[in-house]
């Protein structure tokens, strides 16, 4: 890379870059502008790393064709490389890695380093989503995962206590994850859980009574009661000997080794817990969607509505009907 600009730590460990992509890194001018990208103007650390590896795959692909100036890329080197990742990544993902061009190629734009934006007239593939696609488990599943789980160990109790709190509170994973012990407190009598969602955003919710006597025999257990700054959900340590807070990986495997336990055959992941608590609400007589939107904290109920599959039981029940 030439000029002057040079990668501290800081900037390298904040956007999460491992490498310097050529043809976004020419000169310094350029440099700066790419990596501010990552840097100042996306803040969410997962779209952070999605979006660069979309555009180092943009790259690879351009290096294929020799493209080699940033200037050369033209509209249709962006149409050419989307129309092929149709044929191997779903519409999401492809709608994904043409946002993050048309994101990226705005930022150059704006800095001065391109004329113009060389993705801003692709359109990407029509995509439309009425119903989600996150496997849930039913009332009796959910209930049987939470009471198989063996509470005579600290992990147990821990692992109780994560499951009931995305169930409970219909909380995403990260949000979860990201709680520290201060997180869960007592306010009128009754515990709350303070969740730290995307954006920076912090939303409390009181806890469900189960999930109060869950969240209270774990921390009493772990003995971390005290330590109001660590996190809430730790590993046990048993590995490295010393205790991190867990991550979404560890959370995931942790979930599907629960599941096998109990038998359940549904394939769920982190996200199943969040989408059970919302439509097991929803079946409750009196529910309502703009209060699930509140309690799950979406910004439109027409997200909420994705986790509500009440209706997979009334299809099957008109297939039922067949009498063959």
């Amino acid at each position: 890379m030439t000029g002057e600009f040079v990668l501290s730590f800081e900037t390298t460990a904040l956007s999460g870059i491992a490498k310097l992509p050529a043809l976004f890194t020419p000169d310094e001018k350029t440099s700066e502008r790419f990596f501010g990208f990552f840097t100042s103007h996306i803040r969410n650390k997962n779209t952070r790393r999605a979006y660069y590896q979309a555009a180092c795959r943009f790259e690879e692909w351009l290096q294929g064709r020799e493209v080699a100036r940033l200037a050369d890329v033209k509209p249709l080197h962006v149409a050419a490389y989307i129309e092929q990742l149709q044929a191997t990544l779903s519409k999401p993902s492809v709608k994904q890695h043409l946002a993050a061009l048309r994101m990226l190629f705005d930022w150059l734009v704006v800095g001065h380093v391109l004329e113009n934006n060389p993705a801003h007239a692709v359109r990407g593939p029509r995509y439309s989503q009425k119903k989600g696609k996150t496997p849930v488990l039913e009332r009796e599943e959910a209930r049987a995962l939470l009471a198989t789980i063996d509470t005579s160990s600290l992990s147990g109790l821990r692992d109780r206590a994560l499951i009931g709190t995305m169930i409970y509170t219909f909380a995403r994973v990260g949000a979860v994850l990201q709680m520290n012990v201060g997180d869960y407190f007592t306010q009128g009598r009754r515990g709350w859980v303070r969740l730290h969602e995307k954006g920076g955003k912090e939303h409390e919710a009181p806890c469900h009574h189960k999930l109060e006597q869950y969240l209270d025999e774990y921390l009493a257990a772990a003995g971390i009661g005290g330590d109001k700054d660590g996190p809430l959900f730790r590993t046990t340590g048993r590995a490295t000997g010393v205790a991190h807070r867990m991550t979404q990986p560890d959370a995931y495997r942790m979930i599907q080794r629960r599941a096998r336990q109990t038998g359940i055959q549904t394939k769920i992941g982190n996200h199943s817990l969040r989408a059970t608590g919302i439509t097991d609400y929803l079946k409750a007589e009196g529910a309502s969607l703009s209060e699930a939107r509140k309690m799950a904290n979406h910004a439109d109920t027409r997200t909420t509505q994705l986790y509500d599959r009440r209706s997979d039981a009334a299809s099957l029940d008109e297939y039922q009907r067949v009498g063959i």
